[in-house]
């Protein structure tokens, strides 16, 4: 039996996908042709923009959903298709269209960040795996893109992946590399993606040694000066004292991962400036998320760590993100439930400028509105394709140009949009129904 992994996504799905394909196959509405929308109703509590992460790895799954023998020979044996289905199924490859915003684009609500087009069967069948990406990576990168900001230029690395699922740590380490984190400790994503990981010991690593001393010299003797000492296993300023005394001031840096860090950065500092080491470098690290890191802004600290605030999302461990059927055969379709209501039509959406580059708002058009729409100077439009005819389109942007495009349209929002409080989202968006 083929096990289901990260290599085949295609039963990484809801049951209910496949019991409506059966029921559309049989009808014979299976292939009416369709358009689905995601976007989010609103921004998780107290955030003020999302930034869209997994564009890359949803088109690397994409490409990989299909299904085994096996796999069909599973749903046909407990009854989830009948043999109908199982045979469209052996045989499924995605053939649609998809456009979207850009990997690293910034969205708030009622964003149409990914427009999936083809038939109703092959569409409907992609909904969890295109949420599933796209819900998780959207909230962590949102989350390390705050913690960027309140970093104001100091490093960070990313070191969550004893606190995620296996798989749910490398794609947090890249949405957290997109954000603007410098490294990883997850190797995976180090092979994966191409980003850069660091690392040096742990607590048991003094503890395995006689004395502190002994295992400092022991790292520095693998590693070289050019290494990063963790002090607080003992008494820090012991413990920075032995740091210089078995490496030298060559040393890179010292890690503390406990205590008040605000407290003891600064007495560090000025206890490494007193032994003749003014550049080593202080790491700090121990369960920050964002407001951690602001909080020590006025401190001297030169890289922070952060682990479980990242690959949780720091409180928000989803986007929200839904995937609506907007559109059948060109007409458009309205789900009205209260409070879940949709815009029916394909969307175009701009994103308006003032000259000075300020993003002032978002417009998003749909049906003829959208055909007759005179953009002005400023204005950006978001969408882009990505696939076509089931195949993605050439030259689509890299992770180093994704995390790029995203620092670029940080500098865009109003500085308000910024800030760490809860407050309207940084960009209004308008939304014109169909005509």
């Amino acid at each position: 039996m083929q096990k289901t992994g990260a290599g085949a996504p295609a039963l990484l799905t809801d049951h209910y996908e496949l019991t409506m394909i059966s029921a559309a196959l049989r009808d014979g509405t299976a292939h009416r042709s369709s358009v689905f929308e995601v976007f989010a109703r609103r921004l998780p509590q107290g955030r003020r923009y999302g930034v869209v992460a997994g564009t890359g790895r949803l088109l690397e799954q994409l490409a990989a959903f299909t299904f085994h023998p096996d796999e069909v020979d599973f749903l046909r044996r407990t009854g989830v298709v009948d043999d109908a289905t199982a045979e469209w199924l052996a045989g499924f490859r995605f053939s649609g269209d998809v456009d979207g915003y850009a990997e690293g684009e910034l969205f708030f609500p009622n964003s149409p960040i990914l427009t999936v087009s083809g038939t109703f069967a092959e569409c409907v069948i992609l909904e969890t795996l295109i949420l599933s990406v796209l819900n998780h990576d959207c909230a962590i990168a949102a989350a390390a893109a705050r913690m960027v900001t309140a970093a104001r230029g100091r490093p960070l690395i990313e070191m969550g992946s004893r606190r995620a699922h296996e798989e749910a740590a490398v794609a947090s380490a890249r949405a957290a590399y997109l954000a603007g984190f410098g490294s990883t400790s997850n190797l995976a994503a180090g092979l994966r993606y191409g980003i850069p990981t660091a690392g040096t010991a742990a607590h048991a690593f003094t503890l395995l040694h006689d004395d502190e001393k002994a295992a400092f010299a022991s790292q520095v003797a693998a590693l070289g000066e050019q290494t990063t000492l963790l002090v607080d296993t003992y008494d820090i300023s012991q413990g920075i004292r032995n740091a210089i005394a078995v490496a030298g001031p060559g040393l890179r840096a010292v890690r503390i991962d406990s205590g008040d860090l605000s407290v003891l950065a600064a007495q560090s500092r000025a206890l490494l400036d007193e032994l003749g080491a003014p550049d080593v470098k202080i790491v700090v690290s121990g369960d920050l998320d964002e407001y951690a890191i602001a909080a020590l802004a006025a401190e001297p600290v030169d890289v922070y760590g952060a682990g479980t605030a990242v690959v949780t999302g720091s409180g928000a461990p989803t986007a929200g993100l839904v995937y609506k059927l907007v559109e059948v055969d060109g007409r458009p379709v309205v789900k009205r439930s209260e409070n879940k209501a949709t815009v029916g039509g394909r969307k175009t959406a701009y994103r308006r400028h003032k000259p000075t580059g300020t993003a002032v708002e978002e417009i998003v058009l749909t049906g003829a509105s959208a055909v007759t729409a005179d953009p002005q100077p400023g204005d950006r439009l978001l969408q882009r394709p990505l696939v076509r005819g089931g195949e993605p389109v050439a030259d689509l942007p890299g992770l180093e140009q994704s995390r790029t495009h995203l620092r670029d349209c940080l500098i865009t929002i109003p500085w308000e949009g910024l800030k760490l409080s809860a407050g309207d989202p940084a960009v209004p968006v308008t939304v014109t129904a169909a005509t």
